[in-house]
């Protein structure tokens, strides 16, 4: 039995370090505005074992018009887990939560071998491919909320 929460900022490093920071200090799970009262950070159990996390910032990137943007960071499914819907039910649980902010645009900066997962999702690209240095090829990856 699976159940998604609200959970605090520390609580996601469990899975942020293993699936994305692995080969870098426990430290590097910390992002930048991961504890603003305007971010949220969701945990995915089964049973009482934390298995996925996503993290969801107020965040503005000046390539889209929308007002109210919200940016996903730090979505991960410890590796045991993963192909198994609990990536979607945590991207579905976030786009819940940002409409109920009024959110009109969501977007991340996705990781190039998870562009088929989130296009399924209805994510679209948005320009170029770049580099996040220590981290890999990256695109901005976004889906409308509402039309503005």
């Amino acid at each position: 039995m699976q159940n998604i929460k609200k959970i605090a900022a520390l609580e996601t490093f469990p899975v942020r370090h293993p699936v994305l920071r692995a080969d870098k200090s426990i430290d590097s799970c910390h992002f930048d505005g991961d504890n603003l009262e305007t971010t949220s950070h969701f945990g995915l159990f089964d049973k009482n074992n934390i298995i996925g996390v996503i993290s969801i910032f107020e965040a503005k990137n000046n390539l889209f018009a929308a007002e109210k943007q919200y940016q996903i960071r730090g979505m991960a499914v410890l590796k045991q887990y993963q192909k198994k819907g609990f990536g979607e039910k945590l991207i579905l649980n976030s786009e819940k939560h940002c409409m109920d902010q009024k959110a009109n645009l969501i977007w991340f900066n996705a990781r190039k071998e998870a562009i088929g997962f989130y296009e399924k999702m209805g994510y679209q690209v948005k320009g170029l491919p770049f580099e996040i240095l220590g981290v890999g090829e990256h695109v901005v990856m976004f889906k409308k909320m509402s039309d503005e």
